[in-house]
């Protein structure tokens, strides 16, 4: 299948994200824009599986949930997620372009086999890969993570929760922006050939933001810049706007 809006896979060995994405089910799609240079994020479902409380499990309460390094469970779980390792950097800004400090990003995604931390496969006893950083001066905040797999039915993303501080995020607060982060097609190539991702490569030759649930009405916003290599590792960078 076509698949458009992919950012062209450079050299380097970090992989960093500006903007948001896409969950599990169908999007919500709903933009508030805004009057600025920056158009706001879309809001999209949080999934099946967003460890918030909202459907069950909260890795929201967990002492040291707010972390850079998100590859290790923590808590009473031990595990550590296997993966090609991916440096993620999110810049929060306003719809004016204003950097937003003191918010909270709490950001999850699935593992290496597909599963997700808290509910599904051999992952459903871990909590790893979720985690919440709090934006600096700049507004940035950086995971240490995994490049996620392709599992059958959607395009390979990250979700996160945008919170006004981290008291908020971990006390149950109002959530400012759900959305999600499309992974662009050359690193997903790239990453899918490698070992330990075999699954992913037939979920993924049969998606395409296109056709996916969540990113076909548009993903401008959502797709990270991606550089790096399988064995140096990857950074990924995005910019999301929300409107506060």
């Amino acid at each position: 299948m076509q698949r458009r809006h992919v950012l062209r896979l450079g050299a380097g060995a970090a992989f960093g994200v500006l903007v948001g994405c896409s969950d599990d089910g169908s999007g919500d799609g709903d933009d508030d824009g805004g009057s600025g240079a920056c158009t706001a994020v879309p809001q999209e479902t949080g999934g099946p599986y967003p460890g918030d409380g909202s459907n069950g499990p909260n890795a929201l309460l967990l002492a040291g949930i707010t972390r850079s390094d998100i590859r290790t469970s923590i808590g009473d779980a031990s595990g550590t997620a296997a993966g090609v390792p991916m440096t993620l950097t999110i810049t929060l800004v306003d719809t004016d372009c204003a950097p937003l400090v003191g918010y909270a990003i709490y950001l999850w995604h699935c593992d290496i086999a597909g599963d997700y931390s808290m509910y599904t496969g051999a992952a459903k006893t871990e909590n790893y890969l979720r985690g919440v950083q709090v934006t600096g001066s700049d507004g940035t905040v950086t995971f240490q993570s995994i490049f996620p797999a392709c599992y059958s039915g959607r395009w390979p993303h990250i979700h996160f929760e945008v919170f006004r501080s981290v008291e908020a995020a971990t006390s149950g607060g109002e959530v400012v922006r759900t959305s999600q982060i499309a992974m662009p097609e050359d690193a997903c190539d790239a990453v899918f050939a490698s070992a330990g991702y075999e699954e992913s490569v037939g979920n993924f030759a049969q998606t395409s933001l296109d056709s996916d649930n969540v990113f076909r009405d548009g993903s401008d916003t959502q797709v990270a810049d991606v550089s790096g290599s399988v064995d140096a590792g990857y950074t990924a960078r995005l910019q999301v706007a929300v409107a506060v």
